[in-house]
Order: structure tokens, then sequence, then C-alpha cells
């Protein structure tokens, strides 16, 4: 294992040197430079007059769709933010989804329906995946009245050039830094996150305390290197509402950057006990990530102390962020930006533990930065109909 100090605290705490040496300078810059990268997003949204005209045109339309998408990570963008922005919508008749490529792509007569007015919101990190670039064809080929929001990290990308060359699309492309060199989405799934929530829900209170906490947090990275270096051969990640989502990204992240080598799961407070209960074993973390609504953290307690009265499971935590000031002040939708930031870090020191790259943990290519090996086929309503 590389040598690492903490003494010198460039990046996560560790020295440029030790990083290089690790393979992992891009992982942590990516996680670092979240805070900052947030406040250029807001500023960059703000300044755009004409985005935002637009998308509150589309807001204005009273039976719109809307539905969030992306594949993977993109996709638990739009699954984390749903709950928080449903009950937000201006009209009633007002319908909002989260539903990935991957089953838009594989299913689409069952999820694009002509009745409405709809609104695409695309995430994609490189805009290449070939799910991202079939999913807007699809909805244009089966959908009279389809508008786009591409929002991504890749200008060149296939996913931004087509909305560009599309009458009713707008595309959000977010700085640079928000695509990430590393393997792992770290940067850019919180960077497309903040977008989404800052059009529908701009708060500048809840933004600057978001910055403030996640600043505090990333401060505090020796504490995080010492929870993952705990031995586990299995983590899971419980979460309640939007923070489901998250619970189900930080899961994802841990599978990624640890190349497998430690089993990851997901679920709800309430669901977990519904069968997933059964993973946990004596090698086996357990992290839930506590609600800032009253109500719901309820069950995120009772789930917590129910996990450390079964003393089963190797570790367990109620994830609060106690030790920052003001995180108790954020809402939810909020809240959930310094939590995944906390499970990446939590990700990146583990790999770091087994010897594995961040940037690169999968160097033989099974898995790939954008995926690969994906065979698209033309879909025919009329013979799906017929069958």
């Amino acid at each position: 294992m590389v040598p690492f100090s903490l003494a010198d605290t460039p990046t996560l705490g560790l020295t440029a040197t030790a990083l290089r040496e690790a393979a992992a300078e891009w992982t942590a810059r990516e996680i670092a430079q979240q805070p900052q990268v947030w406040r250029q997003i807001v500023s960059q949204i703000n300044a755009d007059n004409e985005l935002r005209q637009w998308f509150a045109a589309q807001l204005a339309e009273p039976g719109l769709r809307i539905i969030l998408t992306g594949a993977g990570t993109s996709a638990y963008i739009g699954q984390a933010l749903l709950p928080a922005l449903a009950v937000t919508l201006p009209n009633p008749a007002q319908r909002l989804e989260a539903i990935s490529t991957t089953d838009l792509v594989s299913n689409p007569a069952q999820y694009l329906q002509n009745q409405y007015p709809t609104l695409l919101i695309s995430y994609g990190r490189s805009g290449n995946s070939p799910e991202s670039l079939k999913t807007v064809q699809l909805a244009d080929q089966l959908l009279p009245d389809c508008r786009h929001l591409i929002i991504t990290c890749n200008a060149a990308g296939q996913l931004a050039q087509y909305g560009h060359a599309h009458h009713q699309s707008k595309v959000l492309q977010l700085p640079d830094a928000c695509h990430d060199r590393s393997f792992a989405m770290t940067s850019s799934f919180s960077g497309m996150y903040l977008a989404t929530l800052w059009l529908f829900q701009p708060e500048q209170s809840q933004l600057d305390t978001t910055i403030d906490v996640t600043t505090q947090l990333l401060s505090q990275s020796a504490a995080i290197r010492a929870e993952a270096e705990l031995p586990a051969e299995r983590v899971v990640f419980v979460g309640s509402g939007g923070l489901a989502g998250i619970a189900r990204e930080a899961a994802l992240k841990y599978l990624e950057l640890t190349a497998g080598q430690i089993s990851s799961f997901y679920e709800s407070s309430l669901g977990f006990r519904h069968g997933p209960k059964s993973v946990v074993n004596a090698q086996t973390q357990v992290f839930i990530l506590r609600s800032n609504d009253p109500y719901t953290a309820k069950y995120d307690v009772d789930l917590h102390a129910e996990v450390q009265r079964d003393r089963r499971a190797a570790y367990s935590r109620l994830v609060q962020l106690d030790a920052c000031h003001g995180a108790a002040l954020l809402t939810d939708a909020w809240l959930a930006l310094p939590l995944i930031v906390y499970c990446q870090t939590l990700a990146f020191f583990k790999a770091l533990q087994l010897q594995i790259s961040p940037d690169n943990p999968c160097p033989t290519g099974e898995v790939n930065r954008v995926v690969q090996g994906v065979t698209l086929y033309p879909f025919a309503p009329a013979l799906t109909e017929r069958a």
C-alpha cells in the first residue's frame, strides 16, 4: 500500500505525489472541487436569461409531462430529485417521472405516450452513451409534441449536438470541470443534480449552507478515511424519499471504485426489513442516510437502532453530518449533495486501501467510462401493436 501522509493536505488530505502514485489524482480533485463548481453552475444559470425564460414557459404548460432520464448514475439524478420536485409543479395536471434511458430504449411504447406534451430532461456526462441518443430519437419518433432540455458536461458529445439541432430544445452545458476525467461520476453527478434543482427550486440560502456544509465535510477527510478502512466485505446504503436515490448512487460508486471487490447494496429505510436485511453479516457495514425531515427521520433512527440491537453488522452508522455546522438546516433535496460527497469520499478511500486506482478501477476494460457493446435496433410501433 502507498504510504500516504496526512501532514500535507492539498486534496482530501493526500499529497499530490501520493495521489499520482496511486493513480487517484483526478478522482480526488473531482470530489474536492464540488463546492466551487456548484457556485459556477448557479452563476451560469442565473446569467442565462434565455434558458430560464424558456424553462419557465415549459412549466407554464398545464398538462405537461416531464421525464427525467439518463443511464446508470445519470438515471439516479432523476430518482433522487423526483420526490422533492414533484410536489412543487405549478399545475396539478402536470406529471413528473424519472425513467432511465435503459428502460426507455428497450420498452419505448410502454413509456412514451403521445397524448401528453412532454419535456424530456436528459442527463449525460459524455453525452455519448448509446442509450442517451437513442432515447431522444425515440421520443421525437413517438411523441408529436416533445421538447428537450439536455444537461450535459461535454459540449462535443452527441447528445449536446442533437439538442443544438433540435428546434424545441435547449442545451445546458455545465462547466468543463464537471466533465470528469476519472472513471466514476462525481462532479458530473452533483453538477447535473444541482443544475436541475436550481431550475426548479432556486434557493440561495440553501445553496450557501450546502456549500458551507460540504466544505466542512471535505476538511474532515481523515475521519472518513478511518471509516473506510474498517474491515468489510459488504456495504449497504439506506435512505428514504429522495435519499433512497442517493443511497443507490452511493452503492454504485462503492462498487465501481472498489472494482467489485466490495459487494454494495441499497434500500429504503422501511424496505430494508423486507428481505434485503438478509445481506447483513459480520462483514457488512450499514450506512443509513438520515433525513432532515422530522417525520421521515423517525424511520431512519428506528432502523439504525434495530441494526445495532441485532449485533450482526460489523459497523453501522446513522449518517447525519452532525459535525458540520448548518447541516440540520438543509431540506433533503439539498442535504443530498453533502451526503453524496461523503459517500464518494468513503468509496475513494476504500479503493486506496484495496490498492485499486480510483481513476481507472477497471483497466482490463470489462466496464468502461462510456458504455460500449450496445446494439440499438429500429423501433416500429405498428409491428409491436400487431404482436
